[in-house]
């Protein structure tokens, strides 16, 4: 048998840390078995996947050393690696299974399916929903049915006893049926939810091992039940822990940046992300903490992962890059590692048209463009006191603005802007005045070029965290607090 792993990330948003963490263990468990690590995308979701942050999988990836046999860019015996691509593939499944009596059309509308789950919490029936709760007499059935209405087709899953999942790491996994409930397989719009396409596609792609984050335990009872309808051999699973922020809260991008394009900018070396990933929850034999990733898959072995969660520190994956700078890099090494980061023509070539128009000498660009080849600026509270709003209405927009920005399925100026419209007709203050704490916290100046093109040019994460940052110099947010902006924010009426 030929180990065969896989990594499947959504293209909905910038590429996660997480997801290059579990592709690093997929890839290196496949390796120690001379196997086989493919790259497949989850793009049944059309509203929000995108082929640029698909890109950005690929780009981010390979930036960091991981690459795969097989997938959407590079094809493969198992193709198309899309499963967008592979809807008739997925129709045919959901038939055997309505066939077999397995599953079964629910018509159900959102409002009936509100009104039940109400219903049975002021029963105190906290017990998921299942086929029998959900299925309507045959006339209603038949009267949806001949007038079109839409409908899902949910899995039938028992109504009690336990499911036991076999785990590398954690052994037998008890779960109780009573709390799964009729998980939908087909969407209405005929593509699948992840448990059907999960399920159809590590089987038809040959996937002997799913390495993947402990927040798929919960599931892991339906996919097994899938398993057993089709009569098909399931993969082994192996439960990873979830990457933590310090305060041990799942790691998340509302407390540090996760995006691998955030760390690029920034300037760390891929060699030290990769080592750092390689270092949640997991140890060399001799404990060293600098190691390549050759040395890694050389001494791989699964059963030295600590189920304890793995705290993500920023200060010391900047500690082990402060290494990989001073001890690996020549003079050359050093300045083409400068060069790749930022100071080459395609990066410099975005900056030109803001600046070129504000410089008199050469001399001028550093001080007018210093905060496109800079990380987080050093500011303090006094940096915002000649703004003519006062600090918490500051801290409001800001937190707005994040907010508005995390929503962007596109990251342009355009997009940008419309944000910034409808939070300053909400707070009823000129673009100028909204902009300022904007501009102090993105700049780091109170003259700069454009705000709205810098954080066009500077990226997603970048801006935001920048803007965290300003908030934190101005005072944070309490939990107090942070309920009534979100309360207000809740209020207010966005365009799409």
């Amino acid at each position: 048998m030929t180990v065969r792993t896989r990594i499947a990330p959504s293209p909905t948003g910038d590429p996660h840390v997480g997801t290059a963490y579990v592709a690093l263990f997929n890839l290196c468990f496949a390796k120690q078995h001379q196997g086989e690590f493919i790259l497949r995308i989850e793009d049944t979701d059309q509203t929000r996947s995108t082929r640029a942050s698909e890109q950005m999988i690929f780009d981010s990836l390979r930036w960091l050393g991981i690459e795969w046999s097989e997938g959407p860019d590079v094809g493969g015996p198992h193709a198309p690696y899309r499963q967008s691509e592979r809807a008739d593939i997925y129709q045919r499944y959901v038939q055997q299974l309505l066939d077999d009596g397995h599953a079964f059309k629910c018509y159900r509308t959102t409002e009936e399916l509100n009104e039940l789950r109400e219903q049975r919490k002021a029963e105190g029936n906290f017990s998921a929903l299942k086929q029998d709760d959900l299925l309507l007499d045959e006339a209603e059935i038949a009267r949806r049915e001949a007038a079109g209405a839409p409908y899902v087709v949910r899995m039938k899953v028992p109504t009690e006893g336990t499911c036991i999942v076999k785990d590398m790491l954690r052994g037998d996994i008890e779960l109780d049926w009573a709390q799964v409930d009729a998980q939908i397989l087909m969407k209405s719009d005929g593509l699948p939810t992840y448990h059907l396409a999960n399920v159809v596609d590590d089987h038809l792609m040959e996937i002997t091992h799913v390495l993947r984050g402990e927040e798929w335990i919960n599931s892991a009872s339906k996919h097994q039940l899938l398993y057993d309808y089709f009569g098909w051999d399931m993969p082994v699973l192996c439960h990873l822990p979830l990457l933590r922020n310090p305060d041990k809260t799942k790691l998340s991008k509302r407390k540090n940046p996760t995006s691998i394009n955030y760390y690029r900018k920034m300037g760390f070396l891929p060699q030290a992300v990769l080592n750092y990933l390689g270092r949640m929850g997991w140890s060399m034999p001799d404990e060293r903490e600098k190691f390549t990733l050759e040395e890694m898959q050389a001494e791989f072995d699964i059963q030295r992962v600590s189920l304890g969660g793995p705290v993500f520190d920023l200060d010391k994956l900047s500690w082990l890059n402060s290494v990989y700078l001073r001890d690996d890099l020549d003079d050359a090494q050093f300045i083409n590692a400068m060069q790749q980061w930022a100071f080459n023509s395609d990066y410099i070539q975005q900056l030109l048209p803001e600046i070129r128009p504000r410089v008199q000498l050469l001399s001028d660009v550093m001080p007018l463009a210093g905060h496109f080849f800079a990380g987080i600026p050093t500011l303090e509270a006094d940096d915002f006191e000649a703004i003519n709003i006062d600090q918490d209405r500051q801290v409001a927009l800001l937190q707005f603005l994040i907010w508005r920005l995390e929503q962007l399925p596109e990251w342009n100026k355009a997009s940008i802007m419309h944000q910034v419209q409808q939070l300053a007709a909400h707070f009823e203050l000129k673009m100028k005045v909204i902009l300022a704490p904007v501009f102090v916290a993105i700049t780091g100046q109170l003259s700069s070029t454009s705000v709205l093109d810098a954080m066009a040019i500077l990226g997603s994460d970048i801006t935001r965290a920048r803007l965290r940052n300003a908030i934190d110099i101005l005072g944070g947010v309490s939990k107090k607090k942070a309920k009534a902006l979100e309360k207000e924010y809740k209020g207010i009426e966005f365009d799409a």
